[in-house]
């Protein structure tokens, strides 16, 4: 159904094509063909310029990325210098395992010597916040070094870095909170960081205290808390329990808060498979999520580009793409108008001066100047012009010359009353003269030449046709000394179907012609047959006793019957060779397959010596009124 709408609307535009102007079909296809590869150099440019815009986008963030990365690397490996110095300092592993309160000199030296050792590490990386010795014994505090575990031993920080026994362990909290309670009854403010600790037993499986090394985030990354703020980007880093480190200006996670939930599944969906999805769009904003694991410090660093900007200007670019086509289009449609016109003004002139012949003005003549196609034109027109008008004068000559003769011809015809009143009276005759044999030959005659000439339509009744036959049978048997017997086997309900007028006939006549060869001894029969063959087809059967038809000839017949219908393969006049056989045949087959379909139609079968059989199927149809009791059976009333 699709395909036929399709097809519908196409033949209605190419009515509607065909209609306009040549001028305007002109102008029409030099903008298609012009059209046709500008969109197509367009849309390839455009697409090249759109996936260079998002590689370059992608390549820059990426290395911001990658460069942040590597800061990220130095950070971690100059807090861990500083674990190092204070964690194998032996010094510092006495002091916090000492169980006993110290004396005042070796308060005294350790303080002028190892505390100022570990405050150095701070003034030669002044990235490191805090350089802190926890210890689980009941110490002298030196602050702000040396402190006492109970102050932070609550914190789950610090339960979880006291867990892995002697292991760094990487910590990233919201705030920076003060241990040493200076700032008590106010609210700090949020200066997130991050924490490298490592617990520390003497000897093995005996925990007297933990090192703590701290550093800011603006100072650990400082892009994720850049104080120049980027409105297109935003980097963050994300820790192993899924929390979100970043700025709060300008920020892209709040303006699109979906964002945090993707981060931390795709997170989640990566650590299982390895596999990272970089595209996200969320209510309409598309977005680049760039992502670089930590693995040392088990966390994540994201670089999320807003892709608004990059897609302002390739829409910008698409639009540039758009205006220059149309601007092109506009000047070649303009050029091809001018152009075209000044070309088809003599075309236009030969088709007013047609136009006015076909109203049946009279032709004087047209001059156009210049040669090609429309001057030749033109030069023959005239020429034909010319001719025609002669042809015109002969004509209504020739016309009054033979107006008096068809009058004399109309006044010679016979009138067919005429001639059937003649058969009547020369009947008559025979019947008075006791002839009665040529008295049934001319009752016969009369019934074949009444059905001939009353041709009122297509269709009639099987029993109307084979009653003609019954007639043409009884003449012919006047010029045989062993006369044809005519045998039907034909339903008495069957009498009503359709068939084609004079269709029966000619394979009779056929019979009659070509099956004997007058020497023939026995008895001349010719069968018809009516049978049911398939649900609303029927079988007439003519059949004769002669002589048959060869083989060759049998099967050059039936494929000449075949190729009827057929005729863009098989070329008209094909089987004239088949004999005499094959002309009327062929004619009837054409009328079944005009008025019935190709899927009816006549076969022929024959036994040289035997018989010869023409089987005629025909759809089951009824001229006057149902018959039987099929009620499917069509009904032409």
């Amino acid at each position: 159904m699709k395909s036929r709408r399709w097809s519908g609307i196409w033949d209605s535009f190419m009515y509607w094509f065909g209609r306009r102007s040549l001028q305007s079909r002109l102008i029409a296809s030099y903008i298609f063909i012009i059209l046709g590869p500008s969109m197509l150099v367009s849309f390839y440019s455009y697409g090249m310029i759109n996936n260079m815009y998002v590689r370059d986008a992608r390549e820059k963030n990426q290395s911001l990325l990658d460069m942040e990365e590597l800061h990220i690397h130095t950070q971690i490996e100059s807090m861990t210098r500083a674990m190092e110095v204070a964690y194998e300092d032996l010094d510092v592993r006495n002091y916090l395992a000492n169980t006993s309160e110290p004396n005042t000199e070796d308060l005294v030296n350790f303080s002028n010597n190892s505390f100022k050792d570990l405050t150095r590490i701070q003034y030669y990386n002044p990235n490191v916040e805090h350089l802190r010795m926890f210890s689980s014994n009941n110490i002298i505090e030196i602050w702000p070094l040396f402190l006492r575990e109970s102050r932070v031993a609550d914190e789950v920080w610090y339960q979880k870095a006291e867990q892995m026994k002697g292991i760094e362990s990487w910590s990233f909290l919201s705030n920076d909170p003060d241990i040493l309670n200076r700032f008590k009854g106010q609210t700090p403010a949020l200066t997130p960081k991050v924490s490298l600790l490592r617990e520390m037993s003497i000897p093995a499986n005996h925990h007297v205290g933990m090192v703590q090394v701290d550093m800011l985030l603006e100072k650990f990354s400082p892009r994720t808390y850049s104080v120049i703020q980027d409105s297109q980007s935003q980097m963050l880093i994300v820790d192993s329990e899924a929390q979100i480190f970043t700025r709060d200006e300008n920020s892209l996670l709040a303006s699109n808060p979906g964002i945090s939930t993707v981060i931390q599944e795709r997170l989640q969906h990566y650590r299982t498979t390895g596999e990272w999805d970089i595209n996200y769009t969320e209510n309409g904003n598309s977005f680049l999520l760039l992502h670089k694991p930590i693995e040392r410090i088990n966390a994540d660093l994201l670089n999320i580009v807003s892709m608004d900007s990059v897609l302002e200007e390739i829409s910008h670019t698409r639009n540039l793409l758009i205006g220059a086509n149309i601007g092109f289009i506009t000047l070649v449609t303009v050029i091809a108008y001018i152009l075209n016109a000044f070309i088809l003004k003599n075309l236009r002139l030969l088709t007013e001066e047609m136009k006015k012949v076909r109203k049946g003005e009279t032709y004087s003549g047209i001059v156009i100047r210049g040669g090609g196609e429309v001057g030749e034109l033109a030069h023959h027109f005239s020429k034909l012009m010319n001719t025609v008008n002669t042809l015109v004068a002969q004509a209504v000559y020739k016309q009054a010359l033979t107006k008096e003769a068809e009058l004399r011809t109309l006044h010679n015809q016979i009138d067919a009353h005429f001639l059937y009143n003649t058969l009547e009276n020369i009947k008559m005759l025979a019947e008075i003269e006791n002839q009665r044999a040529i008295s049934d030959a001319l009752t016969s005659l009369g019934g074949m030449m009444r059905y001939n000439f009353k041709w009122s339509g297509e269709y009639v009744k099987l029993r109307d046709e084979i009653r003609h036959i019954e007639n043409y049978t009884e003449v012919m048997n006047i010029r045989f000394d062993e006369p044809i017997q005519l045998r039907l086997d034909i339903p008495p309900d069957d009498m009503e179907l359709e068939v084609l007028k004079m269709s029966l006939q000619p394979l009779v006549e056929n019979a009659v012609k070509h099956a004997w060869t007058g020497e023939d001894p026995g008895t001349r029969e010719i069968s018809i047959q009516v049978d049911e063959w398939e649900q609303n087809v029927v079988r007439m059967i003519v059949t004769d006793n002669g002589v048959g038809i060869e083989e060759e000839a049998l099967r050059g017949l039936n494929q000449e019957l075949e190729s009827v219908g057929l005729m863009e393969k098989v070329p008209r006049g094909f089987g004239t060779k088949s004999g005499s056989h094959g002309i009327g045949l062929r004619n009837v087959q054409e009328r079944i397959r005009i008025y019935y379909g190709q899927e009816y139609g006549l076969k022929v079968f024959s036994e040289q010596g035997r018989f010869t059989r023409i089987i005629m199927t025909l759809p089951k149809v009824l001229l006057t009124g149902r018959v039987g009791t099929d009620d499917k059976i069509d009904d032409r009333r």
